[in-house]
């Protein structure tokens, strides 16, 4: 399902199901080791996928393990993110010669829990998404804005190295287009000649669930295979 919302060049695995924590790797299995079981299940099955993930891009086997953040610490040569929702875990790999970050998450297709909106959105995003509720209240807009800036944050992490709140992006969803746009606060992360002020990706609602994705392309040439 990932896979329809990310482009060329990105390698994923996704599953509904779960994996037995035998498929771990020993520095995976050991981060995990005093975990309560819900989240050895969702470590599991997403460390698995990543596995899976990698393989298809062609690199070498190997651990995922944490940051200080919970980021996962990916191998050498390659960027990537992980998300786990009840009932979907999923991974996204891609070289680093040709992305400088990727962002995905998963989420149920149903409201935020009760003050959730207001704690995640500007002023204008609410403007937003009334007027995207009256023209197509079938989605949950709510949901999807707040999977959208999971997906943000996930991309921005790696290449900033600093929190970014729920409140430093102000999102834009296009609902034709099946996109969407983060303006974000300064400071922005500057990456070589470019700055991260604006991020854009794209999302997908199906199967009762939203799915969303951020892919940066490095300023130098195609991504790879």
């Amino acid at each position: 399902m990932i896979e329809e919302i990310l482009p060329p060049g990105v390698c994923s695995a996704d599953t509904r199901g779960e994996f037995p924590e035998s498929l771990l790797l020993p520095g995976e299995r050991h981060a995990v080791r005093d975990a309560v079981e819900r989240r050895r299940r969702e470590y599991t099955t997403a460390r698995v996928c990543a596995h899976r993930a990698l393989a298809d891009l062609g690199a070498a086997p190997g651990p995922v393990l944490s940051g200080t953040r919970g980021e996962p610490l990916w191998p050498r040569g390659v960027v990537g993110s992980l998300t786990h929702c009840e009932g979907y875990r999923a991974a996204a790999v891609g070289r680093a010669g040709g992305w400088l970050a990727l962002g995905i998450d998963a989420e149920p297709h149903a409201a935020l829990p009760d003050g959730v909106e207001e704690a995640v959105t500007l002023p204008e995003e609410r403007v937003r998404l009334r007027e995207l509720s009256e023209a197509e209240p079938g989605i949950r807009w709510d949901r999807l804005l707040f999977s959208a800036k999971e997906s943000v944050y996930k991309a921005w992490y790696p290449l900033a190295a600093r929190r970014l709140d729920f409140r430093d992006a102000s999102l834009r969803i296009c609902p034709r287009a099946r996109t969407f746009s983060a303006r974000l606060t300064p400071p922005w992360a500057v990456v070589g000649d470019l700055t991260l002020d604006v991020l854009t990706g794209e999302w997908s609602v199906r199967d009762g669930l939203v799915l969303t994705s951020v892919a940066l392309r490095a300023p130098a040439g195609p991504p790879g295979p």
